[in-house]
């Protein structure tokens, strides 16, 4: 018995064989590793004429409300048609998120190395899309082209709900294929969503993950006291100079199987999702788009107790931590709810990657578990990035965490990261062969994972 079969729950364990992002100036896992590990913030910045050139009215420019700041996304005009089958005139009138989710659905299955004509199973999809910016600004104001190819084809071309069944179809995946609809926590809820088709043998692998692409990349933003949106294009999580976070642009995908199969298979095993848990905190919570401490506080209880692992166990959370005070103060005193009463004095360390690349919308919950895997298997945590001043809270261990500001090791014994995401608070758990155990999240519906690192049976290349 290995020590992740402890227990006896292995069957019920679902290992991340396969993973694949496109963020700002991250189009692999090394390079997105690389940008995590060096604390780097990804942000593109214009100046006053470039927002001219990009169409940004004059007085706009100068109104001291524009922020010149974006997480732009690279060659998110570029396709490879002909490698998926398309048509010109289809990928004319395709959302490019449709597009990159599929190129990075792909890559995941890649990364994972599978070859769908060859695997002995049903792939299901699950994932989603953001609001489709390209048919609002490119396609809706070009009668000529409607009346050429019909509504209908508009319709089926960027409809969110056709992202997936566009997936399966292209690579001829013959598994479930459901779109996830649930704001900032799609891709979260799609790893759930996509857990619970493989052990209820719907699925025998899932493609999990989520992309969203805003349009214009070039604009900025106009900054609102009391919004989400910073006024300086930087986010600063947990910081006493947090202010809010910026936009960006990406897509995150990650490939899973049943623990048992991935080990009598060989695969190359990431990180191991333990436990989840899913719920919404209804009209409790502090506003519509914002949770409230006892359904974040609930919702990490039951990841936990899923994956059966204790809160002192835990050595790292991989934050929403968008850098506003309201929800940054909201996920602190949910922690310490949680982890207030822990029986060790081990470190245990907070994170948020919007604090390197900012809010990826739909793709952002995903980017947090591939973060969170790839800590696990270097068994370094990557600091957050821009973060010099921690909040007061923190500063009193209330709850118990540190934001490092360099990289750190693992903390000797413990476990699985949990990531968490807002507006649908998905949380997972998980563990790997170290019991580094990591918690992560997005909410808004509160929705956690745990999930453990793994060394057991693996295939280590």
């Amino acid at each position: 018995m290995t020590a992740i079969d402890e227990g006896g729950q292995s069957g019920a364990r679902i290992a991340i064989v396969g993973m694949a992002v496109r963020i700002p100036n991250a189009d692999s896992l090394e390079s997105f590793w690389s940008i995590l590990e060096a604390g780097k913030e990804q942000i593109s910045r214009f100046t006053e004429e470039q927002l001219r050139a990009a169409g940004v009215a004059p007085e706009s420019v100068t109104n001291g409300t524009r922020v010149a700041a974006f997480g732009a996304l690279e060659n998110v005009d570029l396709f490879d048609a002909g490698f998926f089958g398309f048509t010109p005139r289809e990928v004319e009138i395709l959302d490019p998120q449709h597009r990159i989710f599929l190129e990075t659905a792909w890559s995941a299955l890649e990364d994972s190395g599978t070859d769908p004509d060859q695997f002995a199973g049903r792939i299901g999809v699950f994932g989603g899309v953001g609001l489709n910016a390209y048919l609002i600004h490119n396609l809706l104001g070009n009668q000529d082209l409607i009346d050429t190819v019909g509504a209908w084809s508009i319709n089926l071309g960027n409809d969110k709900d056709f992202a997936p069944s566009r997936v399966a179809y292209k690579l001829d995946l013959q598994g479930p294929a459901v779109a996830v609809n649930t704001a900032c926590s799609t891709s979260l809820v799609s790893i759930v969503l996509g857990s619970q088709s493989l052990q209820s043998y719907q699925s025998d692998m899932a493609i999990c993950g989520g992309c969203s692409i805003h349009l214009p990349q070039d604009q900025g933003y106009d900054y609102h006291q009391g919004g989400i949106l910073s006024p300086d294009g930087r986010c600063r999580p947990f910081d006493r100079q947090a202010a809010g976070t910026y936009d960006a642009n990406g897509a995150a995908v990650v490939a899973l199987k049943r623990l048992d199969d991935a080990l009598s298979e060989g695969d190359r095993i990431y990180s191991i999702i333990s436990g989840y848990g899913l719920n919404n905190d209804g009209s409790l919570k502090a506003g519509f788009t914002a949770p409230s401490v006892d359904g974040q506080s609930e919702v990490i209880r039951d990841a936990l107790e899923m994956a059966e692992i204790a809160p002192e166990d835990i050595g790292f959370v991989e934050a929403h931590g968008t850098g506003t005070q309201l929800g940054d103060e909201i996920e602190l005193k949910a922690l310490n709810d949680v982890f207030g009463g822990a029986s060790n004095d081990s470190y245990r360390y907070l994170g948020s990657l919007k604090s390197n690349f900012g809010h990826l919308d739909t793709a952002a919950g995903g980017a947090g578990v591939i973060k969170a895997s790839l800590a696990l298997k270097s068994g370094t945590i990557p600091p957050t990035a821009s973060v010099t001043d921690p909040v007061e809270s923190l500063i009193l261990g209330k709850p118990p965490f540190i934001v490092n500001s360099s990289p750190v090791p693992f903390p000797s014994g413990l476990a699985a990261p949990m990531h968490t995401s807002y507006l649908r608070s998905p949380h997972l758990v998980g563990d790997i062969k170290r019991a580094d155990q990591v918690l992560s999240y997005q909410c808004r519906r509160s929705m956690k994972i745990v999930w453990t690192p793994f060394g057991g049976n693996s295939n280590p290349s």
